[in-house]
């Protein structure tokens, strides 16, 4: 593929100079010469052009910055303990894949083809645009709107200043809207070569999430932004995406995570990344092992959050039990729980995971998505990655319908909360009586349902963020497992003793559960979240220096 090699240049005018991959000879251009002007003259160079997009999807991890998984070792932004950068890929990579997308568009736009053909895969462009703007928005907020592939590194706007979030996100939305106008519908696409191509649907997805983002963070910390029009954008997106009747939540929430639910015959699939293993897929095949499972663990407060089988929380229900052993968590629980999480004397444990004896983090095994003996095999193609699906949809409508209208009726729970419970085998319903009969309160229902079935999905970080309640649940005690010693696995009290609740709850002075012999794994006072500074990312010194300070850092860095 032909690569162009330039020097002297800022992180960000290297990204934004970033020339598609064109050919498999190495060329060297002049300085301050960026072109390709060879390549796009055919509908076969503009899809080639795309591929790069999936190439540049991120692919599995486990995201440690919340609070509903937990790794071996702290994370820095999760426990606060960070400092602004010198460089980051948080903002370097985005604006690379920003660059691809917008030489795409640039070059497709004069490519000698029928609009409808240009327009087609300059879609998969706007797309992936929008895609990369909102992450770093989400991080960064106002950051540098560059919308079009540079000629010349001596460009001016290289060096631009940051723009306000509102407009980036005003130009996502731009994005998105001719990305679902000339993007096909997913069941359009006829070939195996194509599945994992972005559609209609994922134009309509991303839009849900983006405008729900938006408005609930808009609100919640009290800027100065419409929240109302972007939840509306969000209502709007999927109501189109449900109306469409392209979607359906499948049938088994256990198998959805495994190789059963991949591929285009799964409707729960809005937009994944393709790894295999039935690699027909002209897009991108991955050899990629997601052996991660044993550097991370689900936290207390996340077990603690899933709702008993009579639909009450732990604070409510007469169904928790005293917990002697290791299962007992389990019992009258949501079934969500036991498809989420191992129990002990299932495939992990004989494979040797042991809680309080290795390195898996002491906290609760994730049994989602995770296939021992593909973990077991070194570079085994692993199933695709589901970026976007219809249950995020569902539960997204229903928490923009609520904070748009200051409430949610029942036939509305009935469409989206209640068909994803009742998937899961959940039969208990949320409703506007049962909230009312039982002290509970419908938006920290609708929010928890996202919590329970988003677990490890690389969601909970964000919603964290623009509820703006990552003050309250970051700086604060991490909690592991229960330690029991009526449980065989659980032989190692001397050694831990010194990390474990006492028969109040207490450690180290202070009240952090509600009953004993619960390990801590982080100790608040190593914890802490600065909320005048923390909702965002420190800026790297290298972008603000490079853009001769026209770039500003963030409040409080």
């Amino acid at each position: 593929m032909k690569r162009y090699i330039f020097k002297s240049m800022s992180a960000v005018a290297m990204v934004c100079g970033a020339m598609i991959l064109a050919s498999c000879e190495l060329d060297r251009l002049p300085e301050t010469t960026l072109a390709d002007n060879n390549f796009w003259q055919s509908e076969t160079d503009l899809r080639g052009a795309c591929n790069k997009l999936y190439v540049d999807l991120p692919g599995f991890s486990h995201d440690t910055r919340a609070d509903d998984i937990i790794g071996t070792a702290a994370n820095s932004t999760s426990s606060g303990n960070w400092n602004v950068p010198a460089t980051s890929n948080d903002w370097t990579q985005p604006y690379a894949k920003i660059a691809v997308c917008n030489n795409i568009i640039s070059k497709g736009e004069q490519a000698p083809l029928l609009e409808a053909q240009k327009n087609r895969w300059m879609a998969e462009a706007y797309f992936f645009r929008a895609y990369h703007y909102f992450d770093l928005v989400k991080k960064y907020g106002d950051v540098p709107l560059i919308l079009k592939a540079f000629d010349s590194t001596n460009d001016p706007d290289i060096k631009m200043g940051r723009t306000a979030r509102e407009e980036v996100i005003k130009q996502c939305y731009s994005d998105l809207a001719f990305a679902e106008a000339n993007l096909p519908d997913i069941d359009d696409v006829k070939s195996d070569a194509d599945w994992g191509r972005v559609s209609k649907s994922a134009a309509r997805g991303l839009l849900v999430r983006i405008g729900l983002y938006e408005g609930t963070y808009i609100k919640y910390h009290n800027l100065s932004g419409d929240a109302k029009s972007h939840l509306k954008v969000s209502i709007d997106a999927a109501e189109r995406l449900i109306n469409s009747g392209k979607h359906s939540l499948y049938p088994d929430f256990q198998k959805l995570f495994y190789f059963d639910g991949e591929g285009r015959q799964n409707k729960e699939n809005v937009f994944v990344k393709v790894y295999g293993p039935n690699g027909a897929s002209g897009v991108i095949v991955h050899n990629n092992s997601r052996g991660l499972e044993n550097a991370v663990s689900a936290t207390r407060q996340t077990i603690d959050e899933i709702l008993y089988s009579d639909g009450l929380p732990r604070e409510k229900t007469t169904l928790k039990v005293e917990e002697t052993m290791h299962n007992d968590v389990f019992l009258n629980r949501d079934p969500r729980m036991a498809m989420t999480f191992y129990q002990k004397g299932e495939e992990a444990y004989k494979a040797g995971y042991n809680p309080f004896g290795n390195q898996h983090g002491n906290g609760y095994g994730i049994k989602k998505g995770f296939m021992l003996d593909e973990w077991n095999t070194v570079n085994k193609e692993t199933v695709d990655k589901m970026i976007i699906r219809y249950a995020e949809v569902l539960l997204s409508y229903a928490e923009a319908l609520f904070e748009y209208n200051g409430q949610i009726s029942d036939a509305q729970l009935e469409a989206t909360v209640n068909k994803v419970r009742a998937r899961a085998g959940f039969d208990v319903k949320l409703t506007n009586s049962f909230v009312s009969a039982n002290g509970l309160n419908m938006r920290d229902e609708i929010r928890r349902e996202r919590h329970v079935e988003f677990i490890d999905e690389n969601l909970r970080y964000d919603d964290i963020i623009r509820w703006k309640i990552a003050e309250k649940v970051l700086p604060v005690t991490m909690l592991g497992l229960k330690y029991n010693d009526a449980d065989e696995l659980s032989t190692q009290r001397e050694n831990i003793q010194n990390r474990l609740t006492d028969a109040n709850g207490m450690f180290n002075g202070k009240k952090v559960a509600d009953q004993k012999d619960i390990y801590v794994i982080e100790q608040a006072s190593s914890r802490s979240f600065d909320p005048n500074k923390d909702y965002l990312y420190p800026i790297p010194t290298y972008e603000i220096a490079t853009s001769e300070g026209n770039v500003k850092q963030n409040p409080g860095w």
